[in-house]
């Protein structure tokens, strides 16, 4: 009977340890190339989990911006970046899947339209 009682426990354990091994997984710089209607823009994102909160920093060729309500769940990840086009103050959604060393993007642009890149784990 006792095995019984530890095997949900010993589950329960397991769950809750590989859930944050996930959000760990992102941790790290990501680098990809997004074609734009400026020409190709190379992006390099510095991003930290911290439970299933993301943070970090995307910087390209447009300057350096910070990452806010970055959500990471399972690996499922999103964020948002704003950026200044002459005065211009443009919200651009990310939203993407982890997968090991590749970062499944969708980038969407204010009212400027949707692009899919996939970034690459520097190491």
């Amino acid at each position: 009977m006792q095995i019984m009682f530890r095997t949900p426990k010993l589950l329960l354990i397991m769950t809750l340890c590989f859930v944050p091994a996930f959000a760990a997984g992102i941790d790290g710089k990501w680098t990809a190339t997004l074609d734009t209607p400026m020409g190709s823009v190379t992006t390099t994102w510095d991003l930290k989990a911290e439970g299933t909160k993301l943070t970090g920093k995307a910087t390209s060729t447009i300057g350096t911006r910070e990452v806010t309500e970055g959500k990471i769940e399972g690996r499922d990840v999103s964020w948002v970046e704003l950026v200044d086009m002459a005065g211009m103050s443009i919200r651009i959604v990310c939203k993407g899947t982890l997968n090991g060393d590749e970062l499944k993007l969708t980038r969407t642009a204010g009212d400027f339209g949707s692009a899919e890149t996939v970034a690459k784990r520097q190491k």
